[in-house]
């Protein structure tokens, strides 16, 4: 485990530190690589989180979700005292088996499907994932396969605007 301490900055609307060059190379030589999303479990506040360490505009960064800060009583401005490990743990989010179905049966919106990002991949399973009722997640999933269709928006997106 490495430590480090970052003052949280803020990109967009998203706050982030800056990942000191030496906690960079451990983290790198223990993932094995030093491109792509690294996956690691970091402790802020006493609380353990998983995140990602992802590199954006050329620099690598740890971001910190709402939760986090909260749980810290930190903000943007402030300075993180972070612990940080890489996270072997797969990622994995199953597909729904009423969005697998409504797939195969559509080989247009699979198409589609297979076409889009895998973080976009992600964000559409865990959204029909987290739905409480079978109407919702029946309702959702037809709104999803025409929306992987071109014919309506879904999560407020356009199939060719992501």
């Amino acid at each position: 485990m490495e430590s480090f301490s970052a003052r949280i900055r803020k990109i967009g609307i998203n706050p982030y530190v800056l990942v000191p060059a030496p906690v960079l190379k451990s983290l790198f030589s223990q993932a094995g690589k030093d491109k792509g999303a690294i996956a690691v479990k970091i402790t802020l506040g006493g609380n353990e989180f998983i995140q990602n360490l992802v590199k954006y505009k050329g620099k690598w960064r740890l971001y910190l979700n709402t939760p986090m800060r909260k749980s810290a009583g930190i903000d943007v401005g402030d300075i993180a005292n972070i612990n940080i490990l890489f996270d072997p743990t797969p990622r994995s989010i199953p597909i729904h088996s009423k969005l697998k179905h409504a797939l195969e049966k559509n080989k247009i919106a699979t198409a589609a499907f297979g076409k889009l990002s895998p973080s976009r991949q992600k964000e559409i399973m865990r959204y029909i994932n987290a739905l409480k009722t079978d109407e919702s997640v029946e309702r959702n999933i037809k709104k999803v396969i025409q929306h992987l269709a071109g014919k309506e928006r879904f999560v407020g997106r356009d199939i060719n605007n992501k």
